[in-house]
C-alpha cells in the first residue's frame, strides 16, 4: 500500500481524476486528494471524498482538523505526489516554486516523488515557458507523463491531452 497525495488542477480533464483516484483505492491504496479553487469549478470535493473516503484539502486556511497543518501533514505522509491533470499555471508554479495554495505549498514542502500528468492546448502545451518549466520539474527528478495527442476540449485535435488514467496508474506502478 502506497500513500498518495492526487492533486487536481483546474482543466476539463479534472473529471479523469476521479478514475484515477479510484484506480488507486482498488489497489489498496490510501489516497489524499488536494484540489485547487479551479478544480473545484470542473468536479467537486465530494465526488473525490467519496471516492478516496478521505476529507479533499482545498484551502489551506480552512479551519484546521486538528493542531497540524494540513499541507505540511499532508507533505510528510505522501510516498507518491501526482498532479493530474497539471494545468499549465499549476506546473509553472511548482517549477517556480510558488507555494500560494495547498497543492503548491504541499508539494514545496514534500520529500516525496513527484509525478506530473499535463492537460491543456496544443499552444500552451508547446510554449517554450512551458517546455522550460517541465524541463526544470524533470532536472529536480519529477516524472513527467505526457500529455497525448488528441481530440482537445478547445475543439482541435494536438498535443496537451491529459494520459488516460489506466494509463497514468500502469506508468506510475
Amino acid at each position: 500500500m502506497k500513500r498518495i497525495v492526487l492533486g487536481v488542477t483546474g482543466s476539463i480533464a479534472a473529471y479523469k481524476a476521479a478514475e484515477l483516484t479510484r484506480l488507486f483505492v482498488a489497489n489498496g491504496d490510501e489516497v489524499h486528494v488536494i484540489m485547487t479553487d479551479s478544480a473545484c469549478k470542473f468536479v467537486t470535493p465530494l465526488t473525490f471524498q467519496t471516492l478516496s473516503r478521505n476529507t479533499v484539502a482545498v484551502d489551506m486556511f480552512d479551519e484546521p482538523k486538528d493542531w497540524k497543518p494540513e499541507h505540511i501533514s499532508l507533505a510528510k505522509l505522501a510516498d507518491l505526489v501526482i498532479v493530474a491533470p497539471a494545468s499549465a499555471n499549476t506546473i509553472a508554479k511548482i517549477a517556480n516554486g510558488i507555494a500560494d495554495n495547498m497543492l503548491t505549498a504541499t508539494i514545496l514542502a514534500t520529500r516525496a516523488q513527484l509525478a506530473i500528468a499535463p492537460a491543456m492546448n496544443e499552444g500552451m502545451w508547446l510554449n517554450e515557458v512551458t517546455q522550460e518549466n517541465i524541463s526544470r520539474l524533470i532536472k529536480r527528478g519529477a516524472m513527467i507523463i505526457s500529455p497525448r495527442e488528441g481530440e482537445l476540449a478547445c475543439g482541435v485535435s494536438g498535443a496537451g491531452r491529459m494520459a488516460e488514467p489506466k494509463t497514468i496508474f500502469e506508468e506510475l506502478k
